[in-house]
């Protein structure tokens, strides 16, 4: 893990490194374009930038120099708690307070399970009945109060969670991970256990969505849900699984968890087989240099937990048997809102921006355009492969309803209530009058008495 956080950092530098030395390179005051910025609006932020530039070098080449080296910067028992020690009062901890859960982070005993051993793990091994031991080294053999140099405990452990899993894998001696860990405010020890499972069939994309799916918009502080049919119409109404980022980092993968599995078990009820979620990426995207002084977007988008939702989404989706389909990101909170957002507020409803891309990315996953109509064929069209289109622009007035009938000749002829029939109802293009009862279409009678 300190590699991989290495070598994102070292990403990050460089993307950095790369946009200050671009922005140093343009004009002072040039604009920029939609997709590079342009240089810096005074010699005064061109001077700093300067010397930006020469800290993030240090900062890379110290960086990498370490990664070739193979050192790794890693604080056992966790940085936050190691600098917790000179603010105790903020904390309102006690010294000895602390020290207790500085000794319970930095301890931790876990062993990996092995298939064919008995109860799937040969050096921590707890039975069905919840009897737990531990097979002690040779330094320690001295210590042990059972046979075969193991040391077993008295008390029995209980797994409320999937214990019926759990006790399937052991009786057919299937590896189990196991870790246990102090807690010093309860007092008490906690066992982990964890497993691999098998690898689960791909559905074929068509089979997955044949029922339709869910559309999934992934925000910093909920999730916004709506549920799509096959031909890509919103289905019901929206759902919102909230959650907070706030805190440590067990607080936020326990609300991302809690989010994920609210979602899973509606849509299970919902009955669909795929859900729909977009492929965020924001790696490369967290440097000040590329967002300047935007400082709220840079700390929503540093807090986004896209690689978190998108491993744990597909990890417990297995368990649920419900397929993920990852679609492009692009425009979808843009052209969601242009099209569905208006069309589905209603008086006892608020459909949000969010709720409207959340249905840009189920149509995107089931294969159709995100706009709502499209230009019907030409021999379709009223004034044969005209100039008309079904779907009216945005200004048009009444472009929801039917087209209002427009008086006057259109066609060089006599105009509205002047020609021959004037007064016959029936010579009218109306439905169900007598000259619509040729001999090619279907009386009003029934087949059968």
């Amino acid at each position: 893990m300190a590699r991989r956080g290495l070598a994102a950092h070292i990403r990050g530098l460089e993307a950095g490194i790369g946009v200050v030395r671009h922005r140093l390179s343009l004009p002072v005051g040039e604009q920029g374009a939609k997709r590079a910025p342009g240089g810096y609006r005074s010699r005064r932020e061109w001077h700093a930038k300067s010397r930006r530039l020469t800290v993030l070098e240090a900062r890379r080449d110290r960086a990498v120099a370490d990664w070739r080296a193979g050192r790794v910067r890693v604080v056992r028992g966790g940085k936050r708690l190691a600098n917790t020690r000179h603010h105790l009062d903020t904390a309102q901890l006690t010294d000895e307070r602390w020290r207790g859960r500085w000794e319970a982070a930095r301890m931790f005993l876990s062993a990996d399970g092995e298939t064919g051993k008995r109860y799937g793990n040969e050096t921590i091994r707890i039975t069905p009945d919840g009897h737990l031991s531990v097979k002690l080294p040779a330094a320690l053999a001295h210590l042990a109060n059972a046979p075969y140099g193991r040391f077993a405990l008295a008390v029995a452990v209980v797994f409320p969670y999937r214990g019926e899993e759990w006790a399937d894998r052991i009786a057919g001696n299937r590896a189990v991970a196991y870790t246990l860990h102090h807690d010093p405010d309860r007092d008490r020890w906690y066992v982990t256990a964890s497993w691999q499972r098998r690898e689960v069939p791909v559905l074929p994309l068509d089979a997955a969505l044949v029922a339709g799916c869910i559309g999934v918009d992934m925000n910093d502080d909920h999730l916004a849900a709506w549920q799509l049919d096959p031909h890509g119409n919103p289905v019901g109404e929206p759902h919102r699984f909230f959650y907070n980022l706030t805190g440590t980092a067990s607080h936020r993968d326990a609300q991302i968890r809690h989010a994920l599995t609210r979602l899973l078990h509606w849509a299970r009820g919902c009955g669909v087989k795929a859900i729909a979620v977009e492929d965020l990426d924001f790696s490369t995207e967290k440097t000040r240099e590329k967002h300047g002084r935007r400082k709220g977007f840079r700390r929503l988008i540093s807090r986004f937990p896209t690689a978190r939702l998108r491993a744990r989404l597909v990890s417990m989706a297995a368990e649920h048997d419900l397929t993920i389909v990852a679609v492009d990101p692009a425009y979808t909170s843009k052209w969601g809102a242009q099209h569905w957002q208006k069309p589905l507020t209603t008086p006892r409803r608020k459909t949000t921006r969010h709720d409207a891309a959340s249905i840009a990315i189920g149509r995107r996953a089931l294969g159709h355009p995100i706009r709502r109509r499209t230009a019907p064929p030409p021999q379709h069209q009223s004034d044969a492969a005209g100039h008309r289109t079904a779907q009216a622009g945005p200004s048009a007035r009444g472009r929801e309803e039917t087209r209002p009938r427009v008086p006057g000749p259109r066609t060089r002829c006599d105009g509205p209530g002047r020609g021959a029939n004037v007064g016959d109802q029936c010579a009218q293009n109306r439905s169900g009058h007598t000259t619509e009862h040729e001999s090619w279409q279907q009386h009003s009678i029934p087949l059968s008495l």
